[in-house]
């Protein structure tokens, strides 16, 4: 047994090397989009959730080009972050059955790299329901966010990393959880209040097809950097995370 350990060991410290951990973190992404694409559960959810919240709030009130503005960044970002839950709740949940998820962590594949797999896989899969998202909103709310395409798809990438880096962490935690799908929007939200703020301010301006106003370096500098720190606190996390 000790033996086995210490070649399963051995085997983790080979695959962090460059670029087998990178190799390891693109087969588990592969394998999680293509599981994915080919039930489409958690990416039908989340977009029908999507569209029905925008269509519901277009119904609930008629606001004008001032009110619309102040409430842009807020509406999609709380469609973003609820829509995004459904998928980052299938994460590990898909790996449970016939025992997927131990094989999943006694492979030579790094936990860093088999978290990191998971990450980049999840925000895929949310940028598409965010985009898609983009869309249904330009319609509803006659919101010209196709003028600020580039700054608005790079804000709503680093915010979508946030959420999925934090996200996918807490999944893993809570996989085993009878109420994992309580439980884990309990445990993500308070932890992305920074990175949601920071993505709010920016993401406002930039749906109406505006310029960012004055102070909004502060907040992209507070969404790279709490991508950062909490990619790097994530994956030194992860193996504690994954045998959890």
């Amino acid at each position: 047994m000790a033996q086995a350990e210490a070649r399963v060991g051995a085997r983790r410290k080979s695959s962090l090397a460059v670029p087998g951990w990178w190799r390891g973190a693109l087969v588990v992404a592969g394998k999680d989009l293509r599981s994915e694409l080919r039930t489409k559960d958690a990416l039908n959810a989340s977009l029908a959730f999507s569209v029905v919240i925008l269509l519901l709030f277009s119904f609930a009130f008629d606001p004008t080009v001032e009110e619309t503005r102040a409430l842009a960044g807020g509406l999609l970002w709380l469609v973003f972050a609820f829509a995004g839950a459904l998928i980052l709740n299938r994460s590990f949940a898909r790996e449970l059955a016939n025992d997927c998820l131990d094989a999943l962590v006694a492979s030579p594949v790094s936990p860093a790299a088999l978290y990191l797999g998971k990450v980049a896989a999840n925000w895929v899969l949310l940028m598409v329901v965010q985009l898609a998202s983009l869309v249904v909103f330009g319609v509803f709310y006659n919101a010209a966010w196709t003028r600020r395409l580039g700054a608005l798809v790079g804000v709503v990438a680093l915010g979508t990393w946030a959420l999925s880096v934090v996200g996918t962490l807490f999944s893993a935690l809570t996989v085993n959880l009878r109420l994992r799908e309580l439980m884990l929007p309990l445990l993500v939200y308070p932890v992305l209040i920074p990175a949601l703020l920071g993505a709010i301010q920016l993401t406002g301006p930039l749906a109406m097809g505006e310029a960012p106003g004055a102070g909004t370096e502060v907040w992209l500098r507070l969404l790279v950097g709490f991508d950062v720190i909490f990619t790097a606190l994530a994956l030194a996390l992860s193996e504690a995370a994954l045998v959890a």
